[in-house]
């Protein structure tokens, strides 16, 4: 028997539909039992009654009943095969007792729903008990496609920390992205809001964020400020560069979006543009599409925080997925040649 759960809603999971993030959670939690836990009031988000429809923010608190009385609603355990159980360990970069830290591999969702079918992190987690009675918990999200470091936390309390730190931007992520052409100036922050497309699917598939103009962002609706720094790293001529990525900010496909609207979209997103490999001229694809794969080159390469126990500042490295580490051999670029984080006299 479970009580009653009190979840945080993480910077990443933020300004979704309650309906949509629950069932994210929940994967079997459907819409009418979600609508009838809202009507009779059981369902709330800090404390106040809400509709399936409210979009929750975060660093919320939202209250779930009991789940063991409706066993529709409780979450799946399915349970993994032997090669998935195995895969899902082999991520493990770094554990103790209250953290476990993956490398998620590209082509696995963090979460189930919106059309992801049962093999996900989430789903995964079993595999990830190693001796614990309660599987541990995400405590943040990934894209599907975007590889690299993944936090889940092993019990409620450091699940709530975790959020709190991601809530208050005291955490501090950098990505590594393969890009088109060379952004100018090499190092700046973009600062294009950013506000979801129409017309997506009814389950989210297909979503896809569009760039607001600072000025417009206060006079568009559902537009939401985002930020992000780069830094080029290293650049193959003028047709593609290796940047550093830090999101300021964690609104959906943020990094994605932004570089699209930069005019230097990552190499091997079809969403924003940045699937093409083969250019006429001297542009940024030319001579290039035999050698580079054609997936995503975006990679959760690091992640720092404060251990909500020890107080520890800890900092977590993934190595990059095998498309990417080719990649970077065919250009040239070695990680020896670049500094961890190239903003830290700023940060």
């Amino acid at each position: 028997m479970s009580g009653v759960q009190t979840l945080t809603v993480s910077e990443d999971e933020g300004e979704q539909r309650l309906d949509r993030w629950l069932r994210r959670r929940y994967p079997q939690l459907n819409q009418i039992a979600i609508e009838k836990l809202c009507r009779t009031g059981q369902l709330r988000v800090d404390g106040g009654r809400v509709k399936p429809a409210t979009r929750v923010l975060p660093g919320q608190q939202v209250r779930v009943p009991p789940l063991p009385d409706a066993p529709a609603l409780a979450p799946r355990r399915a349970e993994a095969s032997d090669a998935d159980a195995a895969m899902i360990q082999a991520a493990v970069l770094w554990k103790d007792q209250h953290i476990i830290a993956l490398n998620k591999p590209p082509g696995l969702p963090s979460q189930g729903g919106s059309g992801q079918g049962d093999r996900h992190v989430d789903g995964l987690t079993p595999a990830l008990m190693f001796g614990y009675k309660e599987r541990p918990k995400l405590v943040h999200r990934l894209d599907k496609d975007t590889s690299g470091v993944l936090l889940l936390a092993r019990t409620d309390r450091i699940a709530r920390a975790l959020s709190a730190a991601f809530a208050a931007r005291s955490t501090r992520k950098i990505y590594w992205a393969a890009v088109a052409g060379v952004p100018s100036p090499k190092m700046g922050t973009i600062r294009f809001g950013l506000v979801k497309a129409p017309g997506h699917g009814r389950s989210g598939e297909g979503e896809r964020m569009i760039c607001v103009h600072p000025a417009k962002i206060a006079e568009t609706e559902g537009a939401k400020r985002a930020t992000t720094d780069y830094a080029v790293l290293d650049a193959l001529g003028t047709r593609a560069s290796w940047c550093a990525l830090v999101p300021v900010t964690g609104r959906t496909h943020q990094l994605r979006a932004h570089m699209a609207e930069l005019g230097h979209p990552v190499i091997g997103d079809g969403k924003y543009g940045g699937s093409g490999q083969e250019n006429l001229g001297d542009g940024w694809g030319a001579q290039l599409g035999g050698e580079i794969s054609r997936k995503l080159h975006l990679h959760a390469r690091s992640i720092a925080f404060d251990h909500p126990i020890t107080g520890a500042r800890v900092t977590i490295t993934a190595p990059m997925p095998q498309h990417m580490a080719r990649t970077w051999a065919n250009l040239g670029w070695h990680e020896r040649d670049v500094p961890a984080d190239p903003f830290e006299e700023d940060a």
